[in-house]
């Protein structure tokens, strides 16, 4: 069981108590879900090993997308497909970075803000590349909105694929070697229409004071795979990893992070109902899409990106699945024989 959700289960009254008011529909529905993982209330799973005819049951995870005992599987899943995708050329990881001043909107009108950081930084990415005229981009974007403290921090990774496809000339134009685009004139970009469309929205306003400069990176990251590796670590796994809560007192809780500038572990304490809300401040809202795909690297676009792969194949870069998502089935050791044990059947509370 997990330590966030054991602690969330003991003290959710006084949780209420004090955030109550800051709770949206969003967090409440996954408090709920979490509370109810792996227990009967979620429902039982039916087991049964065909080698020593052993019969189980178990209670059924929620499946809640923030619940931090959920999602492993669909963790590497998306890992799985996105490998797939993956091409023989230098990738690119850019930062869109939301500034401080803009992070009380993110709390207080997620949705909107959120959508428009999507928008805005794809548009920007796929405008830079339509000036070079040397065909589409293929990029995947991931939504993060904390720090490695776990302070609310939204900002978007790219994952940019070095070079552009030309459908009318069946060619790949390589891009510059290690560089994609100038990080200081996206920065200016992803400003001024961040801004403009913030300000065409009725609901959300501005705050007085706004920084003139605002952060985009832009970096070489080799051939892309240690950068997918290190998004999926925090897509469907919850914000903090059980593992990284290392002490639970009567009022602390005291986890460890990976300090960016010095790349050492750090420790932060903080109360237990503090240290909840830390948490619980990142539920998406409902139907938000975290991950999202542009250009060649889209959903429906694998017969273009199968034509990409053929060209590259001659350096015996792909894999035989071309593309294709393999599916696994839902397996698990017997406890008594060792043998795979199938999932039979499923029961729901009525």
């Amino acid at each position: 069981m997990s330590s966030f959700i054991d602690l969330l289960r003991q003290y959710r009254h006084e949780l209420e108590v004090q955030y109550g008011s800051r709770f949206n529909n969003d967090i409440r529905r996954a408090i709920t879900a979490m509370l109810q993982c792996k227990t009967e209330k979620q429902g039982l799973s039916q087991w049964y090993c065909s080698h020593c005819h052993h019969h189980d049951r178990l209670a059924l995870s929620c499946g809640n997308r923030h619940c931090p005992q959920c999602q492993h599987r669909t963790t590497s899943d998306w890992l799985d497909r996105q490998q797939q995708k993956l091409l023989p050329v230098q990738y690119y990881m850019v930062t869109f970075t939301l500034p401080y001043e803009l992070r009380s909107l993110a709390q207080s009108h997620p949705k909107p803000l959120y959508q428009a950081m999507f928008s805005v930084a794809s548009n920007a990415l796929k405008d830079f590349a339509k000036r070079q005229r040397k065909g589409e981009l293929g990029f995947t974007m991931v939504l993060h909105t904390h720090s490695r403290q776990r302070n609310l921090h939204p900002h978007l990774h790219v994952i940019v694929a070095g070079g552009q496809y030309d459908s009318k000339r069946h060619q790949w134009h390589k891009g510059k070697k290690r560089y994609l685009f100038n990080a200081f004139a996206l920065a200016k970009v992803w400003r001024a229409r961040l801004l403009e469309v913030i300000n065409q929205d009725k609901q959300m306003a501005l705050p007085r004071y706004l920084p003139e400069k605002w952060v985009v990176d832009c970096r070489c990251v080799g051939y892309g795979l240690h950068a997918l590796q290190y998004l999926s670590r925090y897509l469907y796994r919850g914000v903090l990893p059980d593992k990284d809560i290392i002490r639970i007192s009567d009022s602390d809780v005291t986890f460890r992070y990976l300090d960016g500038r010095t790349n050492e572990r750090k420790t932060r304490t903080l109360p237990i109902l503090k240290f909840l809300w830390l948490i619980l401040q990142h539920v998406l809202p409902k139907s938000m899409q975290r991950v999202r795909d542009y250009g060649f690297l889209r959903g429906n676009a694998r017969q273009l990106r199968i034509q990409i792969q053929l060209l590259f194949l001659s350096g015996l870069y792909l894999t035989p699945s071309m593309g294709k998502t393999v599916k696994r089935k839902i397996v698990r050791p017997c406890p008594c024989c060792q043998h795979d044990m199938a999932c039979v059947g499923i029961s729901r509370p009525s």
